[in-house]
């Protein structure tokens, strides 16, 4: 399943910090490709290290890393899906700050669960599941309109976003094809909790007024 767009609203506004947050990460991950191991050691975020009060630039830069073609794909799509109504409701200042907070809030959420890991941890995963977690409390009976791939059989679908929510969790959890040796597996599950919990908490204090959004026709 490959969400597409809220099939209830579209946004009064480009989404233009939703664009901007995905070009910096399609942006870094390149980055990763063509520098390897040593980029993605010096920017990923090891909680041992940060515990011990080294390199806490990295709980900010690990979130715009990715661990695979699939971490970052998956979450783009993800975040596009999402992204553009929550940014229209809170305005795109007022959501960067959100964004960049459930970031850090996941983070953080991560070095509590294991503070003295040595494993790289990287993902905007946690980012991503607060803007999720925002939705389900912005728009709680929100559709997706999903491309569904099933064999040959291909079709798109209204989905409820609370499904979706749950595949993408579920997808964190099973990332392949790591560009470096260094990262196990994306954003740990405590960051997605914790990012998640952040949004659900705290989505009615970055919104607008009321959330405008059109209603978008079939």
């Amino acid at each position: 399943m490959i969400p597409l767009s809220d099939a209830s609203r579209r946004p009064v506004n480009f989404p233009i910090v939703t664009t901007l947050i995905i070009v910096v990460n399609v942006l870094i991950f390149i980055a990763e490709l063509l520098a390897g191991d040593a980029f993605v050691t010096k920017w990923s975020m090891v909680p041992a290290d940060i515990v011990s009060g080294k390199h806490w630039i990295t709980v900010l830069t690990s979130m715009f890393m990715h661990a695979s073609w699939s971490h970052i794909v998956g979450n783009m799509v993800f975040l596009w899906a999402f992204g553009p109504q929550i940014e229209d409701a809170m305005g795109p200042i007022r959501y960067l700050v959100f964004y960049l907070i459930g970031g850090v809030a996941a983070m953080a959420a991560q070095l509590v669960a294991d503070p003295h890991s040595t494993v790289s941890n990287l993902g905007a995963s946690g980012a991503i599941a607060a803007v999720m977690g925002a939705f389900l409390i912005t728009y709680p009976r929100g559709q997706i309109r999903t491309l569904l791939v099933i064999g040959w059989f291909v079709k798109i679908a209204l989905i409820p976003a609370g499904l979706l929510i749950v595949l993408w969790f579920l997808l964190q959890l099973f990332s392949v094809g790591a560009v470096s040796d260094v990262q196990t597996g994306g954003v740990a599950y405590w960051a997605h909790i914790g990012g998640a919990t952040y949004g659900l908490l705290t989505a009615r204090l970055f919104e607008g007024a009321k959330p405008s959004a059109a209603t978008a026709n079939g």
